[in-house]
């Protein structure tokens, strides 16, 4: 199977492009964002109500997976599409982000990870080639190589995570047996720029269809999110799809966008929405704040999504302190909707060749603090 990436699109002002990347489930417009289904679902979502708000592609988790239910049983019901009835692109995590978020669960070496289960403790060995069977049981159109995501602001440890990451994408690149999986290789080096120009030029050399970027938005400022990327993506093949692993707040999107950044995943629309936050135009709002328990407007006027067409902020908020699941199910509709018709809006833009005005207009009225009303 052929995945292709067919740029439609080249902003003259920015280095924001607009594209088509085409799997075996699926076209995938880009920039897209990805919304997370870590235990093969989107919390609170339904496969109908992602398919209603348009989503294009959504991210597993493959060490979860794993784990529960297993991937032999995934694939012994048909693969992860038919057992989470989701027809349409997905991606597969390697497990090379526990190895960052599980640091007191894990130990590494030149040969693998070796992991302490979060659930009951038993011991699990994961190799570059064992991720690469996992992820193909799991059966997704985008898969990960193994990688070792370091806190980016160590230079010794980045220098060792970065040779293990390149000797794993190797392992990962011959382990591959199925031509219908798009296998991404992961541009590491922290926030030292000479290490992710080594990286982007030993994983160019492999030749894969697809690069993604890691160990960003792990504890570094912005400005030194955007400078890694500045030196990373004027790097990377211009005719393969660029993914920035674990990005997604409205503000990241039009920084990352404008310096070439295609494909984005993030927890934060289904998470803060889970503590009774929701995104707007004028930065994010807490519905759990007093101010809201008489409020009859919707959370954003003018919204399209069923949440504020339909209910009061005093009525979300009656939810969320009530503890009734519908006030989670409604608060993550509308965080999804947002983002996903935020990035229609500036892949669009991009088409029109209007991005840049649309980026600085955004950005004017969206407070980057977050300091929720």
């Amino acid at each position: 199977m052929s995945f292709e990436f067919k740029l439609l699109h080249q902003d003259q002002a920015s280095r924001a492009r607009a594209g088509v990347f085409s799997t075996p489930h699926g076209d995938i417009p880009t920039p897209v964002f990805a919304p997370v289904g870590t235990q093969a679902t989107v919390k609170a979502m339904s496969p109908r109500d992602l398919e209603e708000l348009g989503a294009s592609l959504i991210l597993a988790n493959t060490y979860h997976l794993y784990l529960r239910p297993g991937a032999e049983l995934i694939a012994r019901l048909g693969g992860l599409h038919r057992f989470m009835a989701w027809n349409r692109p997905i991606l597969t995590d390697s497990g090379g982000f526990q190895v960052f978020s599980l640091q007191g669960l894990r130990r590494v070496d030149d040969d693998g990870v070796t992991f302490r289960s979060h659930l009951d403790g038993s011991e699990h060995r994961f190799t570059p080639e064992k991720a690469i069977r996992i992820q193909e049981l799991l059966g997704a159109d985008i898969i990960m190589c193994l990688d070792e995501c370091a806190p980016p602001l160590d230079r010794a440890y980045n220098e060792a995570a970065l040779r293990r990451t390149h000797l794993w994408a190797e392992r990962c690149w011959r382990a591959q047996t199925r031509d219908d999986q798009a296998l991404f290789g992961i541009v590491q080096g922290g926030v030292f720029a000479d290490l992710r120009r080594q990286s982007v030029e030993f994983l160019t050399a492999l030749g894969f269809p697809g690069y993604a970027i890691g160990s960003l938005s792990v504890g570094e400022t912005k400005a030194q999110m955007h400078e890694m990327l500045d030196v990373t993506t004027p790097l990377l093949p211009a005719d393969r799809p660029r993914y920035l692993m674990g990005v997604g707040s409205p503000e990241d999107l039009f920084e990352c966008v404008a310096r070439g950044i295609d494909i984005f995943d993030c927890v934060l629309p289904t998470r803060i929405a889970r503590n009774g936050a929701v995104f707007t135009r004028r930065g994010r709002i807490n519905l759990r704040n007093a101010c809201h328990a008489d409020d009859p407007h919707p959370i954003e006027e003018g919204c399209t999504c069923y949440t504020c067409r339909t209910f009061s902020r005093a009525y979300l908020r009656h939810l969320i302190l009530a503890k009734e699941i519908l006030g989670l199910h409604l608060a993550t509709l509308h965080n999804l909707h947002f983002l996903l018709e935020l990035m229609r809006e500036i892949r669009q833009a991009i088409l029109d060749g209007t991005f840049v005005a649309l980026k600085e207009a955004f950005l004017a009225e969206y407070p980057t603090s977050q300091n929720e009303a």
